[in-house]
Parts: C-alpha cells; sequence; structure tokens
C-alpha cells in the first residue's frame, strides 16, 4: 500500500540524528492552558558568577576612571568577553579575579594564523604574553600588551594592573571602550565604540548580539512570560502548557499533539511518537488566537512582520516566533516562540521534549511578529 506523503518541518537541523525507538502513550486532557507561571530559569546563563561580578564592578567603577562617559553597563563588557575568550571559558578564576591558566592569542608576526596579516613588534618584554619575539593578545579581553599599557586598570585594587585578571581586565575594556566620553547609550556611539576594539562589521554585529540578549537578563533570576499581554499571553501560555511533551518529527496541529516520526527525518527507526516537531508547536500555539501558520519553519517565517536578525534579539517581543537558519530565509530549519529575557520555548531536536532554554548561540535569524 503506498503511504500517504506529509508535510514536516524542522528536518534540516536533524537529518542525521538517530536515537532509540521509544513508545509512548499520551493521555490528552482538556487543554485549558492555565496563566504563565512565573517561572525561575536561573542565573544569567552561560556567563560564570565570577566573571559576571568583574563585568559589573567595572561599570560601577567607571565613571570615577572616564566621567565624561555615560551608558556603561555590564553587558556591553559581557558582550565582548563572549566573543574575545567566552567568559574565560576553560580556565579557573580564582576569588581575586586571576585566571588561569593564561588565556593567550596567536603571536602576531604576520604568518596569516587567526586570520592576522600584519606584525606586531613586541612592547613588553613578554611580561603579559609570554613571547619577547612580538605580540599576543592576552586575558579574557584579549588586548594587545601595547593597549593594556594605556588602558590597563588596577580593578581589584591589588596595587597591580593585570590583564590575566578578571577585574582588572574589565576595567581596562570598559575604559577602552568609553574612550575620552563616548555616550553608550546612543547606539551608533556604541557600534563606533565596539569598532574599534576591533575593526569588523561582522564583529561588531556579533557582539552586539550578545550585548542585546545580556540586556534583558537583569542581575538576578529571570522569569518566563512576565511581560507578554493579550495575544501574546495566551500564546506563550499554550506553548508553555506542552512542555514535557516529546518531540516528534512531523508532530503537532492546530489542535494539540499527534503522531509523527521517531526519531529522524528519514524515519529509519519506523517508530511513531505522539508529540510535536518545531513548525508543529508553534502551529498550534497560534491557533489559540485563531492565527493558522504553514506547517514548516521557513513558510512561518514568510507570515507577520519580519524582524532581520540584523536588529539584534532587543527587537524581539514576547510571542514573536524566532527563527534558525543558514543565512536567508530559505534555509530557515527551525523556530520557537519567544518568551523575553532572551529565552525562548520550543521542540528542539529528537530525543527531547518540548522546552524553554536559552536563545541558540548559533544561527539566529530574526522574528516575526503576528501579533
Amino acid at each position: 500500500m503506498k503511504k500517504r506523503k506529509r508535510r514536516l518541518g524542522c528536518a534540516a537541523l536533524l537529518m542525521g540524528l538517530l536515537a532509540a525507538p521509544v513508545l509512548l502513550v499520551l493521555v490528552v486532557a482538556v487543554r485549558e492552558p492555565a496563566a504563565p507561571p512565573m517561572e525561575s530559569v536561573g542565573k544569567v546563563a552561560g556567563i560564570p558568577q565570577r566573571m559576571l561580578t568583574a563585568y559589573q564592578n567595572a561599570a560601577t567603577r567607571l565613571p570615577d576612571e572616564v566621567p565624561k562617559c555615560t551608558g556603561m553597563r555590564w553587558p556591553i563588557l559581557a558582550g565582548i568577553a563572549k566573543i574575545e575568550s567566552n567568559h574565560a571559558g576553560g580556565r579557573k578564576v580564582a576569588s581575586n579575579g586571576d585566571i588561569r591558566p593564561r588565556i593567550l592569542g596567536v603571536l602576531l608576526n604576520g604568518s596569516g594564523a587567526g586570520g592576522n596579516h600584519t606584525t606586531f613588534p613586541d612592547t613588553d618584554g613578554g611580561k603579559w604574553d609570554g613571547s619577547a619575539s612580538g605580540e599576543r593578545a592576552v586575558g579574557p579581553f584579549q588586548f594587545l600588551p601595547s593597549t593594556w599599557n594605556s588602558s590597563g586598570r588596577d580593578g581589584n585594587d591589588d596595587g597591580t594592573k593585570d590583564p590575566h585578571n578578571a577585574d582588572d581586565a574589565a576595567l581596562g575594556a570598559a575604559v577602552y571602550l568609553c574612550g575620552t566620553g563616548r555616550n553608550l547609550t546612543d547606539r551608533s556611539q556604541l557600534k563606533s565604540a565596539i569598532f574599534q576594539y576591533n575593526r569588523s562589521d561582522a564583529y561588531v554585529t556579533d557582539v552586539l548580539s550578545w550585548v542585546d540578549r545580556y540586556s534583558q537578563m537583569g542581575n538576578g533570576t529571570i522569569r518566563l512570560g512576565q511581560n507578554a499581554t493579550g495575544d501574546a499571553r495566551t500564546v506563550i501560555n499554550a506553548a508553555l502548557h506542552e512542555k514535557g511533551t516529546p518531540y516528534s518529527w512531523g508532530g503537532g496541529t492546530d489542535t494539540g499533539p499527534s503522531p509523527g516520526i521517531c526519531c529522524s527525518p528519514t524515519g529509519k527507526s519506523g517508530a511513531s511518537i505522539t508529540g510535536y516537531d518545531c513548525s508543529g508547536l508553534t502551529t498550534y500555539a497560534y491557533a489559540q488566537v485563531g492565527i493558522r501558520l504553514p506547517r514548516t519553519a521557513a513558510a512561518q517565517s514568510q507570515r507577520g512582520k519580519r524582524i532581520p536578525a540584523s536588529r539584534g534579539i532587543g527587537a524581539l517581543k514576547p510571542g514573536d516566533l524566532v527563527f534558525f537558519g543558514y543565512g536567508s530565509d530559505s534555509s530557515i530549519y527551525h523556530v520557537g516562540i519567544y518568551l523575553g529575557d532572551g529565552q525562548m520555548v520550543n521542540a528542539a531536536r529528537p530525543g527531547t521534549k518540548v522546552r524553554t532554554e536559552p536563545i541558540w548561540d548559533h544561527g539566529y535569524a530574526g522574528g516575526a511578529r503576528l501579533l
């Protein structure tokens, strides 16, 4: 008997992913979403507490260093450090802020390593970068020793200006970004400051995306759905109500979870599972406010008012669709629903369940506003 073809979403993300077949029995209840739970999702995602403290302290102390500078905030420093060192990722940060082992960039001798084709002669005798034959970028903010000589600061008051110390490096970066007195609340001046840090438009875009993300997270715990109202609240609430429902490739309709394939787009496992894939979940959630969506993530990206990725996640509002792809709308492979505070609810991939999580680091392709 010929099998009926089915329109399926989220395929590109899942190619090659296989999981053992799982047989589940789903008990379907009357779907009356409760009020969105003010669910705590913890501290600022992905930033070690000691590094976050360094960024916050630097922002607080900056006015004493550059009185004419306004608008310095910890998310700006966090955005830089995310790109430069992933917040000193893989290193130990002592209580005094010292980072070991030291973070050292490639030797800038014009060899092309790390994308650099310019020779930078040594300026520190190897004191900070361990090499007297040339320069290396150093520390969590990747200062050149020559730049550190002028911008370095003693952020932990131990009498030493050390680019391998989190407090010193963060305060030095704040000073460097501020120049003689920028207004960093002005987006154009913020862009100029970041461009000065690394003269690359792509770099500026990457850093700003993280600045925008961190700007929404505050200093403590964040709570989902707290800024949603009206139809956006209904959509978010409907999706949150499905947390814990299994991922099912091809699953999900206007009325709720439905049978799909476990556990890859190729269907190699041959098992059936009731649940949602990414676009199935959004289809169900938006149906609760009378909006019918097409079945794939790429097609859903063509609905409503498009929000380009270049505007960063700060342009999103709770209830917006949020997309991921490979650089163009035609390559979009995943969709979730934005919750605010840099978080989304989505059906991520085989072997998982509907869940909330931070917006993914890679492949962010903007959003769409239908409400």
